[in-house]
């Protein structure tokens, strides 16, 4: 698993979705600026290599978990986007050593609502999936200038790579046991949604709340799946004083 570190001070976490890191890159930035941001690259994303045994989320939580104790990472907030909000769930379930202080859950996926379906997005080109994924697809995918053919590669076998932990039919990005067992997370824990996603609503993202015990959900207004890139301010204000909250210092 590829690690990108910035920033000093307290340990933040930052699990990435389908898109990969890049995806992260603003958020994992304004992190950095009063943090230790911690942001890896799952096997299989942006060209890295994946063992043909890992091909579920909850393996994906296992690597996680043991860089953080290979590592000796404390008093860590983890932020999860999308299928990273999965894994970043997965992680805090598994956290035996208890180095999790704090959850942040944004757009994700991994629980099974009835009547709330997650869209599959299983092949979507990027302008079908900004369709979905965004406010104003007009700023992101849709209306966008065309990616380069090498990014648009990467995305190509990102999406491939998506499809494998993703899985498919009823238990598309999800486990049907998490909405469950995220019982068993007692740290604090926001749990973040834009307004506006197609890809899972607000009121999936409502239920995934009210199964954590003491969880608080808080919504983005004009803001699909990824809310820190079409509203950055408004979702920072809501992002940054439970991070502050939540997180302790780091100890010596």
């Amino acid at each position: 698993m590829k690690i990108t570190e910035s920033g000093s001070g307290r340990n933040i976490l930052v699990l990435h979705g389908g898109g990969g890191p890049a995806t992260m890159t603003l958020l994992a930035a304004h992190l950095a600026e009063r943090a230790h941001v911690i942001t890896p690259t799952y096997p299989g994303w942006d060209g890295t290599p994946r063992p043909e045994s890992l091909h579920t989320v909850a393996g994906l939580a296992v690597e996680v978990v043991r860089y953080l104790d290979d590592n000796d990472v404390k008093d860590v907030v983890v932020i999860g986007s999308s299928i990273g909000g999965w894994v970043a769930a997965e992680v805090a379930l598994r956290d035996k050593a208890h180095r999790v202080t704090g959850l942040v859950i944004i757009n994700g996926t991994g629980v099974n609502v009835p009547g709330q379906p997650i869209t599959d997005v299983t092949g979507f080109t990027p302008q079908q999936l900004a369709k979905v994924a965004y406010h104003d697809p007009s700023k992101f995918g849709a209306g966008a200038p065309p990616p380069t053919p090498e990014r648009l590669a990467m995305i190509r076998a990102n999406s491939a790579t998506l499809a494998v932990f993703s899985g498919s039919g009823d238990t598309y990005s999800c486990d049907p046991t998490l909405l469950e067992r995220v019982k068993g997370i007692h740290v604090p824990t926001l749990v973040l949604w834009g307004e506006s996603d197609h890809v899972v609503s607000k009121e999936y993202g409502r239920a995934y709340a009210a199964a954590i015990p003491n969880a608080r959900f808080a919504t983005v207004a004009e803001a699909g799946h990824l809310p820190w890139l079409e509203q950055p301010a408004a979702t920072f204000r809501v992002l940054d004083p439970f991070v502050a909250a939540a997180a302790t210092p780091a100890k010596l």
